[in-house]
């Protein structure tokens, strides 16, 4: 695999937080616990669009035996405070409650959403466009909205995202007609459905998507099968972008013979080459306290895209903790590059990712390698 151009494009330090939608509305110093995981399009004028997902924390989050987390309400952003003797705080991504009986969490960043706005090729921050930040503003959504996927079908853009709350753990659609002046269309897929990606092209007049369905509970195939239980890419059709019925074949599954892709989501939307639908996405390889994430690379039939071409073993990115030095006291995770974008850039593909949670990563591959 020849790898043009790899850089980080938009890290924490690029935020200006005196220009977050939270700003001045709550009653504490706050930082960037990330700037990742970007929606990515090309813009009506040519540039590419970056829609980052900034998790916004509370610098102090432990104060007088609690630990604090930030919410919005109907009247604007409050702190809960959790007493420490109820809680585990080891992940710095998460609050969990002891001895609910099932895994009950807060978060400890708020979420929303941040256009920046590249260059053609993405080798340059050209607009950071505050004026058109995307924050929480439904019941739902009350923990922040996450990790944006951008799709253009006909001339309308679709972006879906990942709405936190304790009322469900949803999918929640924006639509646009030009990808910077976004409208919330609500609720698409309902409680622990995430990493919706939908196709960049209708598929015999309607709209598909990539899914994928989480739980505690798998059940086995059977122990010679070339498939492995647990978190899997499902697919779902709709005629109108909002309705979505699940397919019945089943879509990417984890394989036996490798523990590299053992839990598997969506990456990037599918985008129609040549040669059918090219599906970038994540594969997680047990290994401490999250896994390492890497990205892999399967080619979809154009007509029916339950329907394997071709797909690799071999992972497409690895993470790339050369890029993350320089951020080093920033880092909280390693071992994590989560593609979320693709985009043609003529000769190559344009790659947007997530990487180590913490920055936005662009990546050059060449098309020929590709295939």
């Amino acid at each position: 695999m020849t790898i043009l151009h790899d850089a980080l494009i938009f890290t924490p330090h690029d935020v200006d937080l005196a220009r977050s939608p939270l700003a001045g509305r709550i009653d504490a110093k706050t930082y960037v616990l990330g700037a990742f995981n970007p929606g990515l399009t090309r813009l009506p004028n040519g540039n590419l669009l970056l829609m980052v997902r900034i998790a916004e924390a509370l610098r102090t989050p432990i104060r007088d035996g609690h630990v604090h987390s930030i919410r919005r309400t109907g009247e604007g952003y409050t702190l809960d405070a959790w007493p420490l003797s109820l809680v585990d705080t080891a992940d710095p991504r998460q609050i969990v409650m002891r001895g609910a009986g099932f895994r009950v969490l807060a978060l400890t960043s708020l979420s929303w959403l941040l256009p920046v706005e590249l260059d053609p090729e993405g080798r340059r921050v050209s607009h950071i466009h505050y004026d058109r930040a995307i924050a929480p503003t439904a019941s739902y959504q009350c923990y922040g909205v996450e990790d944006p996927r951008i799709s253009k079908v006909g001339e309308r853009w679709l972006m879906t995202t990942c709405a936190v709350s304790p009322e469900r753990q949803c999918t929640a659609l924006y639509t646009s007609d030009d990808a910077l002046d976004w409208r919330l269309e609500g609720i698409v897929l309902d409680h622990q459905n995430k990493d919706m990606l939908i196709f960049a092209g209708l598929i015999g007049g309607d709209y598909w998507a990539q899914t994928r369905p989480l739980g505690d509970l798998y059940f086995a195939y059977p122990p010679d099968s070339e498939w492995r239980a647990g978190p899997s890419i499902n697919l779902a059709s709709s005629p109108d972008a909002l309705h979505w019925k699940p397919h019945d074949a089943p879509g990417l599954r984890p394989h036996a013979a490798t523990v590299a892709t053992a839990r598997m989501g969506g990456g990037a939307p599918p985008v129609l080459t040549e040669r059918g639908w090219l599906s970038l996405w994540h594969g997680v390889e047990p290994s401490g306290m999250v896994g390492v994430y890497r990205t892999y690379r399967t080619l979809l039939d154009r007509d029916d895209p339950s329907v394997t071409v071709a797909t690799d073993h071999a992972a497409l990115l690895e993470p790339a903790p050369a890029l993350t030095e320089p951020l080093s006291d920033l880092l909280y995770l390693r071992d994590v590059v989560f593609t979320t974008g693709l985009v043609d850039g003529g000769d190559r593909w344009i790659v947007a990712s997530g990487e180590a949670d913490l920055a936005c990563r662009i990546t050059h591959l060449r098309k020929d390698d590709l295939r």
